[in-house]
């Protein structure tokens, strides 16, 4: 039963980053496709636009379709992990609830990411098939850590980015925000 669990679960999370990536790569299910979706990153403090556009998508359609093959797992998991770090923070000054576009979505396929790399795939999976989940076990925290490091560098430029930005809109002739 636990490795039906760890499928089900692989393919609920794996298939739903997916989903989310494919609207970000190739505008698929509804999405805006990568030229537009650069430019709302831009506008995030994401910058260049197109590229980190580029990078969420993979880490999510990429590492969702790893995640739900059950094949390099932790890396595929880890990659999926750290972009929705860095997409939840984008969500934090809305709150906690999704209703309220807070980082309750985001956060909760992060943590989902991260216990798939600490827990393996399970016997039903490529990984398993290929012999790769027998790998030492000090692998998976060292990829989750460099993948957490990445998002903090990520998330550490955005905000600069935001606050040089802000910086530059307040010193702009004819802002009347400090009158």
């Amino acid at each position: 039963m636990y490795d039906r669990g760890l499928l089900l679960l692989r393919l609920g999370i794996g298939l739903t980053l997916f989903a989310h990536g494919a609207q970000k790569l190739f505008g698929w299910f509804g999405g805006r496709g990568l030229a537009a979706t650069g430019s709302g990153f831009e506008a995030m403090g994401f910058h260049p636009g197109r590229q980190s556009a580029l990078a969420a998508g993979l880490g999510e359609a990429g590492g969702g379709l790893l995640i739900a093959a059950g094949l390099a797992t932790p890396f595929g998991a880890s990659a999926a992990a750290a972009t929705m770090t860095v997409a939840a923070s984008t969500h934090v000054p809305n709150g906690f609830f999704n209703s309220n576009r807070g980082l309750e979505f985001p956060m909760t396929l992060a943590v989902a990411a991260t216990s798939l790399a600490l827990s393996g795939p399970g016997s039903l999976s490529l990984d398993r098939l290929l012999g790769w989940d027998d790998q030492p076990t000090g692998r998976k925290p060292l990829l989750l850590i460099t993948a957490g490091i990445g998002a903090a560098a990520v998330i550490r430029r955005r905000r600069r980015q935001l606050k040089a930005l802000d910086t530059k809109a307040q010193t702009e002739p004819g802002n009347t925000s400090a009158d």
